[in-house]
């Protein structure tokens, strides 16, 4: 684990924005198509459509659960917003792959490509106890349905274990307007997550990744939620993107059911 100090708002780096430049090519995984594109700071960014079938929620799950693990200390790729000129549809033979571009015309989501980074082998590459409980932590935290044996969504680069892929967390947000009143609700799933039977010390990590997420942690990092990505089904952007932040600081408040599920699923 990286430092335990406590973390304010004015700590938190800002999401910076780049310009895609170059489509480069396409991540086939999902439904999704991901892709590696060059921007305009000369970095390559795997980057995530908004056009794309799972469309703008999946982008506000990869913004928020992805600052929520880095505030906590956790190894994440930078987050960067990419902003899309749909012209840049032109260069590209796939119809699919143009169709998908111009969808996503303005900004969308980017995560530093990690070259050469490998799968994580949950056998070779087991993490130390705090870490691994760190993660289940974080996981139960954002509700991620996607940490599991058969899709671990974590990378093994430079000698240190990677988080990524978190559109599939936040999956209370898909059940309405209302979700917020979900924030007390455990999480069973946890039970399946790759890293719970690393996890001993998941009681001990507790309070100090959740002192580390105050109110205005949280609200600093919803903030960065570009409204376009809101504002959708009629919804204010400002009224979703409190409605995230009181969910994430009820969520948090002690004791904290999905903490306590999570102990449960590690004794079955």
């Amino acid at each position: 684990m990286e430092s335990r100090s406590p973390i304010t708002p004015s700590a938190l780096t800002p999401l910076r924005t780049v310009a895609a430049t170059r489509y480069v090519t396409p991540l086939r995984e999902g439904g999704s198509l991901p892709a590696i594109v060059e921007a305009d700071d000369c970095g390559l960014y795997v980057l995530k459509f908004r056009g794309a079938g799972q469309g703008p929620r999946a982008l506000i799950a990869e913004l928020i659960a992805g600052e929520i693990a880095r505030a906590v200390a956790l190894p994440v790729p930078e987050i960067v917003l990419v902003a899309l000129d749909p012209d840049l549809a032109r260069t590209e033979p796939d119809p699919e792959i143009q169709d998908l571009i111009r969808a996503s015309a303005g900004l969308n989501l980017g995560l530093d490509y990690l070259p050469g980074a490998v799968a994580f082998d949950p056998l070779a590459d087991a993490p130390e106890a705090d870490l691994a409980s760190a993660i289940v932590w974080f996981d139960a935290l954002v509700t991620n349905v996607d940490r599991t044996p058969r899709n671990t969504n974590l990378l093994m680069w430079n000698h240190r274990l990677w988080l990524i892929d978190h559109g599939a967390a936040l999956y209370f947000h898909h059940a309405g307007p209302d979700f917020q009143d979900r924030s007390r609700d455990p999480f069973p799933l946890i039970r399946d997550h790759v890293l719970l039977p690393s996890a001993s010390r998941i009681e001990a990590v507790d309070a100090r990744l959740a002192g580390r997420l105050t109110p205005d942690v949280v609200r600093t990092i919803v903030d960065q939620v570009p409204d376009a990505w809101l504002a959708v089904d009629g919804a204010a952007a400002d009224g979703r993107r409190a409605a995230y932040a009181d969910y994430f600081i009820e969520r948090l408040r002690a004791p904290r059911a999905f903490v306590e599920a999570a102990i449960r699923a590690r004794s079955v």
